[in-house]
């Protein structure tokens, strides 16, 4: 039966996805996909403790 879990499609460099690799298999992950969100959930979780840099610059 396939998933009904949204389906996202990316395109990223070589050298990102090397090291993709390297942490899936550092941290002996069975996929990449799955390194991938647990890597974006990492990220995600990062984010929301740190003010967004990006928007808190003083408007010049």
């Amino acid at each position: 039966m396939p998933s009904k879990k949204p389906k996202l499609l990316l395109v990223i460099d070589e050298e990102l996805l090397q090291k993709v690799d390297d942490y899936r298999f550092e941290n002996r992950i069975s996929s990449r996909a799955e390194a991938v969100r647990q890597l974006m959930k990492r990220g995600l979780k990062t984010s929301k403790s740190k003010p967004n840099l990006t928007t808190d610059k003083p408007n010049n």
